[in-house]
């Protein structure tokens, strides 16, 4: 009778069909949401050969798409500030994706809250033509309040000469955007600095990492991981970025790459070689489940802070730099949404 029922709940399960929100598209007057999504490899692990300006003809192309908003995979200095209550579990978490903003809160006086409303209130009273007093200040708020990469943005909006001390930024401070005006990031070398050619003020930080926890059996889980990744799907992937890779230097070379990693084969290959192969990992624990489950809840929550942006104005073209195996995962809850266009990522760099 159990195997019966058992059978009869399969059954359903495969002739039940949900609601497919993706079908009805709207609105039928105005502009539509657009969300270009660029999968990135993650430039700091990028050989010595690159070289920031091997970027430019990926710049341009995204630059002639004109965004009128940009999200990052980066956790937002509100997240930081909430995780770093609860360091029993996300100590690692915070070390790993938060930049501490003691030195800006020494600068500035304020604390992440403190600094998270100057910032907005600055924003909802911008000039037309701020000065440069207005970008330094806007820059050590954003610091204050966790969001380095838009305060990058503030600094290279500024002239050359008008990057210096004053208006809330110290002497650290300033060390710190002019370190990251070069660091190999992707958030950095290609966000932000698209975000100061197109006149942007500020980036949106969409990562996620409220889902981490520590995990009882680290051994056992990175073994059980390990031995899943072990695929041919991934040695066609490492083969892949070792010929991209052996280009570097070359004309066009990171173009071509990008082009590569927003193909359209890539999302099934990124699956079978990892999130597909955890799926089928056999432990008893069910490691490769839970690996699983904490990536798509991540991915989740990203898709609801880019739903987010668009909410905040309606109806522009959102362009998401993010690390490539998230492109799919986002493309496809976003699709869901009643008021979001997928662009192909592929005209867009062809």
């Amino acid at each position: 009778m159990i195997a019966a029922v058992a059978c009869a709940s399969v059954a359903a399960a495969q002739t039940y069909h949900p609601f497919d929100t993706g079908r009805f598209k709207g609105p039928h007057s105005g502009p539509h949401n657009q969300l270009l999504v660029i999968g990135s490899p993650h430039l700091s692990g990028m050989p010595a050969q690159f070289e920031p300006e091997q970027l430019r003809p990926v710049l341009d192309k995204l630059a002639a798409w004109h965004p009128q908003a940009i999200a990052i995979e980066a956790v937002s200095g509100i997240q930081c500030d909430f995780m770093r209550h609860y360091p029993d579990r996300y100590k690692d978490s915070v070390a790993a994706y938060c930049w501490d903003p003691a030195p800006a809160a020494k600068a500035t006086g304020l604390d992440v809250p403190a600094a998270t409303a100057a910032w907005g209130r600055l924003l909802a009273t911008w000039p037309a033509q701020p000065l440069a007093a207005d970008r330094r200040r806007l820059s050590a708020l954003f610091l204050a309040g966790g969001e380095s990469a838009s305060a990058l943005v503030q600094w290279l909006r500024l002239p050359e000469g008008e990057r210096h001390v004053g208006d809330g930024l110290d002497d650290a401070l300033v060390a710190r955007l002019d370190k990251l005006r070069t660091r190999h990031d992707e958030s950095l070398l290609i966000a932000a600095a698209l975000a100061a050619r197109l006149g942007l003020d500020r980036l949106y930080a969409m990562d996620d990492h409220t889902a981490d926890a520590p995990v009882l059996d680290e051994t056992a889980y990175d073994a059980a991981i390990a031995k899943a990744w072990d695929n041919p799907a991934t040695a066609k992937r490492k083969a892949m970025d070792m010929a991209l890779d052996a280009t570097l230097g070359q004309p066009g070379a990171m173009l071509t790459l990008y082009r590569a990693y927003n193909d359209p084969d890539q999302p099934k290959l990124i699956f079978d070689s990892d999130f597909g192969a955890a799926l089928e990992e056999p432990s008893a624990a069910r490691f490769g489940r839970a690996y699983l489950g904490g990536w798509e809840t991540r991915n989740l929550r990203m898709a609801s802070n880019i739903r987010d942006m668009f909410a905040a104005q309606p109806g522009v073209r959102g362009l998401v730099v993010v690390g490539a195996s998230h492109k799919p995962y986002l493309e496809s809850y976003l699709n869901g949404m009643h008021d979001m266009t997928v662009v192909d990522a592929e005209d867009v760099l062809r």
